[in-house]
């Protein structure tokens, strides 16, 4: 009989778009906002370890661009950090919408959100050549269809239980690593059944019988 997880990742291949989950696989799920600088750190400093030990290989990454907006009256989206941020929300929600490969697009994330970083947002159109993307992105927003994209990126944020209490908010098969989000590898390899072990997951202690809430606290960007 298929496992409940498998059952889910169809359902989220169905209905929110993304690629058909891998057999074993954990299901890495990051909510978060462009231009909260706890979210680009996350991203830049600690989310690319993805990219090493072949991480990749038993990890399902969801990158969710919406964070602590608010979806208003009117319909217009109203950002933590400004209209900025909801341009390179709905850009990245288009980037992971067009690209859908899982490392293609953190690629082109991981060049924007270190543009970020360093106060160089006015560069953020040269990573579509840096990481040797086309700008389809771009036609996406400019359509309008990346406001549909966010705009399910606001509900299924809306429905995180429990909700969000700040960003980067990071889930492992569905389970909110809260303060301790920085040490998601532990908690991704801990959660891995399979038998393909990345050489990333040897070295780290597991923890006994299931996810814990950490006693580790960072900076993160506060729901309002």
């Amino acid at each position: 009989m298929a496992s409940p997880g498998f059952f889910t990742c169809m359902l989220l291949a169905l209905f929110i778009g993304i690629w058909p989950c891998h057999a074993q696989n954990v299901t890495l799920s990051v909510y978060y906002e462009t231009l909260c600088p706890y979210c680009s750190d996350f991203i830049v400093n600690h989310l690319v370890k993805l990219f090493h030990s072949r991480l990749f290989s038993i990890v399902n990454l969801r990158l969710v661009p919406w964070g602590n907006a608010v979806l208003q009256s009117d319909g217009s989206f109203l950002c933590q950090h400004g209209p900025d941020e909801c341009l390179l929300n709905t850009i990245e929600a288009c980037t992971i919408s067009v690209y859908p490969n899982e490392e293609q697009h953190l690629t082109f994330i991981l060049c924007l959100e270190r543009l970020a970083s360093a106060n160089k947002l006015n560069e953020w159109i040269n990573c579509f050549n840096t990481t040797g993307l086309a700008t389809v992105p771009i036609d996406c927003y400019k359509s309008g269809y990346g406001n549909v994209l966010e705009n399910q990126y606001a509900a299924e944020t809306a429905q995180l239980d429990p909700p969000h209490k700040f960003v980067p908010w990071v889930l492992v098969d569905g389970q909110p690593l809260q303060e301790d989000f920085k040490n998601f590898v532990t908690y991704v390899c801990n959660a891995y059944k399979g038998e393909q072990v990345p050489e990333a997951c040897h070295p780290l202690p597991l923890m006994n019988n299931s996810l814990k809430k950490a006693t580790p606290s960072y900076p993160v960007c506060y729901a309002t």
